[in-house]
């Protein structure tokens, strides 16, 4: 039996400033572990705003949120984000004067979690970039670098991977890759992952769809 990592209930988040919007109004959403989400939408719909809250990096204005079981909205978020939860963002946010294999290592070092350099050096090896641990980042290609952020993401063995855009900067040949890598990095590990995509082709990989629309969360038709 599958067991759900994240759990979402009636989020909600308002700004006030310059002028009040209600960006979302309530979203529920649950996510079991090995399930692959999509969320689509037009752009200023709230889609990297919601992320950033299902991450623990952005605060709700109302609802409540678990993840691995856990009250997500506490004043251990921090600890929970570090441990539970592996980003994989749009530009990448590798450090460029760090080796491949600091920055893969980069979030156990942070939580002070031990000796990971096996774990990530494997990871890496996963992803088709063990030949460049000793590179810096900065020498490194677009897809290159995405396939570096999917190993950072997955070194602290998350229950959950948030991914924003994960091949927005990329071109057809190497969005295929990244996307393909991503889904079976997630089914083959059992990870919970949600992805915010405008990508059909990574949509359709997805176990469930679902596009986010004045301030609610709706499944998409089958795609």
């Amino acid at each position: 039996m599958k067991h759900p990592i994240l759990i979402a209930k009636n989020l909600a988040k308002t700004f006030t400033y310059p002028t009040r919007c209600e960006l979302l109004k309530g979203v529920s959403l649950t996510v079991h572990e090995g399930e692959t989400v999509a969320i689509m939408g037009p752009s200023g719909v709230g889609k990297s705003t919601l992320l950033h809250i299902l991450g623990t990096l952005d605060t709700p204005s109302s609802g409540s949120l678990e993840i691995a079981g856990q009250n997500a909205l506490g004043d251990t978020h921090a600890s929970l984000r570090n441990k539970h939860i592996g980003f994989i963002f749009q530009n990448y946010n590798l450090l460029d004067e760090y080796s491949v294999l600091d920055n893969v290592l980069m979030p156990a070092k942070i939580g002070r979690q031990g000796d990971h350099v096996p774990i990530a050096k494997k990871l890496l090896d996963t992803v088709g970039m063990g030949n460049h641990a000793s590179h810096l980042a900065k020498l490194l290609s677009g897809g290159e670098k995405q396939r570096v952020a999917i190993a950072r993401a997955l070194c602290n063995n998350p229950d959950l991977i948030l991914a924003d855009e994960p091949s927005g900067n990329l071109d057809d040949t190497n969005s295929a890759r990244i996307h393909k890598l991503l889904i079976a990095s997630a089914k083959e590990l059992n990870k919970a992952l949600i992805v915010v995509t405008h990508d059909f082709e990574l949509a359709k990989q997805c176990d469930q769809v679902y596009t986010l629309h004045d301030g609610y969360l709706t499944p998409s038709d089958p795609l």
